[in-house]
């Protein structure tokens, strides 16, 4: 994209970028403590995420960061390889492989995914983000910001955390997401459709900075209410500049070695490769533009990505659904958008972190909660279970899946149920019947013609047609529009003729080509 083009849709970008920026900071800081890393290190992600990929990429709208799926992955490799530098060295070489992946043409892999089942993605994930922030709403900040497991890193799950929440609630932070997500709501619904003013301003940024301002109130004892540390964001704030560069973190390349830094760079490749080409796939789908994301080049780019990631100290770097969505919610055109959140992560991170961390996360909460809403909106259940079972079983199967276990494995049951149904419509469609003749005779003829692609999945229902076959009939099994026939299929045809004979069967076969 030239530069020209990129900053045209500078007006709508922005406020986008402003938002994505503060919906990103707790989400990198919450998923390095998952992680187990240091939380700069989800800083330097969110970084090279925005502006590193963000240049790189060719999606109009995806935002990359440090992703949460990764999150037991990194660390549970980080004990195996003893030391936060090597596993670095991991996450350069997992980028050098997703190069490979890249000019390999690997990223075709994104068309196989359902389309029921990446709407059940975004539904699910979009009532885990509300789930998951109603205890950061009620001041009950146990579990790390990012954390979307049901299962949770602090050792309770999705739904006991929200009992645990209402039972230990903070008024000043009840107090702050009620009145944001009533400015939200007003912004969204009203406000925006009145004034062109209200268009360029994001509801959340006037949110954000409406909570830090209420924060104050309650630092300075100008009302009853408080805040914990645990209930704003917390970033590491350096002394100087000096302070900020030591933040980060080289790779050991004396590992390079090591077979199992090999192991862990290969499975963080496949992991981020298949969330990025999900997301990928996910974000197309809610662009109003209906741009299509060209799935190479997003390889290349996260492989980029990781490689620089590595480098300097930071965590391995995906496409994330939650900080793309909204991007796409609050107005966000173009890739400008992604790059500026990195740009803004950046300059923040050098010379604000203490602003930020006045920012309460129950404001957060609330600009996460309309993004869930938005993306799991009731008419959706209406309009795919109108469109009938084997498009809303897959994406039904995918929302529980993710709700009671993780994306990745979700995504694996809902995609278990689409190929159930895949497989099934083969069944049912490998050969039909036409209607059955008498011959002069009076013997019964029954024509049966095969499809196009007879795979060794429609080995059953050719079977058990033949095999209803009445004895003393005829049977014209036709092969004439059939250009590929599975061995199996072909085998079974072999025997069925040789056999048929025990039931005064006679067998005609047309253009079915006898194996060498």
């Amino acid at each position: 994209m030239e530069v020209k083009n990129m900053f045209q849709e500078l007006k709508s970008d922005l406020p986008a970028s402003i938002v994505v920026f503060f919906v990103a900071v707790p989400l990198c800081l919450g998923i390095a403590l998952a992680s187990g890393a240091p939380l700069f290190a989800g800083i330097i992600a969110g970084i090279v995420g925005g502006i590193v990929v963000g240049i790189a990429s060719g999606s109009p709208l995806g935002v990359s960061g440090p992703a949460a799926g990764l999150a037991v992955i990194v660390l549970s490799a980080i004990t195996t390889l003893g030391s936060w530098p090597a596993f670095l060295l991991a996450v350069v070489l997992a980028g050098i492989f997703q190069l490979i992946l890249g000019f390999a043409k690997a990223g075709f892999i994104a068309y196989f995914f359902p389309s029921s089942v990446i709407k059940g993605m975004l539904t699910g994930i979009g009532l885990l983000i509300i789930l998951k922030q109603i205890p950061h709403a009620l001041g009950y900040d146990k579990d790390t910001e990012g954390d979307l497991s049901y299962f949770q890193t602090d050792g309770e799950t999705t739904f006991s955390s929200i009992a645990s929440a209402f039972d230990a609630f903070t008024p000043g932070a009840v107090l702050i997401a009620v009145i944001s997500l009533a400015i939200l709501i007003l912004w969204d619904t009203v406000l925006t459709k009145k004034h062109k003013l209200f268009q360029l301003i994001q509801g959340p940024i006037v949110v954000v900075v409406l909570g830090m301002v209420m924060n104050t109130f309650y630092q300075h004892g100008l009302s009853n209410f408080s805040l914990a540390a645990d209930q704003v964001v917390s970033i590491p704030v350096p002394e100087n500049l000096a302070g900020f560069f030591s933040q980060f973190i080289f790779p050991d390349f004396s590992a390079i070695t090591n077979f199992e830094v090999w192991k862990t760079a290969f499975v963080i490749a496949i992991v981020a490769s298949l969330e990025t080409l999900l997301c990928v796939e996910a974000t197309d789908k809610l662009d109003p533009y209906k741009r299509v994301t060209p799935t190479n080049r997003e390889l290349k780019a996260q492989g980029l990505g990781n490689i620089i990631s590595g480098l300097i100290g930071g965590l391995p770097v995906t496409q994330v659904i939650v900080r793309s969505s909204a991007n796409i919610s609050f107005g966000g055109k173009t890739k400008l958008s992604a790059i500026l959140h990195g740009v803004f992560l950046l300059i923040s991170a050098i010379t604000i972190a203490g602003l930020l961390n006045r920012i309460p996360l129950a404001s957060l909460a609330a600009i996460l909660i309309i993004v869930g809403y938005k993306l799991a909106k009731p008419a959706l259940f209406k309009q795919m279970y109108q469109l009938g079972g084997e498009q809303f079983v897959p994406f039904a199967a995918t929302v529980v899946g993710i709700l009671a276990t993780d994306l990745l494995k979700g995504i694996t049951i809902g995609i278990l149920f689409g190929i159930f149904y895949t497989l099934r419509h083969s069944y049912r469609n490998s050969h039909y019947m036409k209607d059955l003749i008498t011959t002069e005779d009076g013997r019964e003829v029954h024509h049966i013609v095969l499809a196009e692609e007879v795979s060794f999945f429609n080995k059953a229902s050719i079977i058990q047609a033949l095999e209803a076959i009445p004895a003393n009939s005829k049977v014209i099994i036709d092969c004439a529009k059939s250009k590929s026939i599975a061995y199996d299929v072909v085998e079974f045809i072999q025997d069925y003729r040789s056999n048929a004979k025990l039931k005064n069967i006679s067998v005609e076969t047309i253009e079915f080509v006898e194996p060498a």
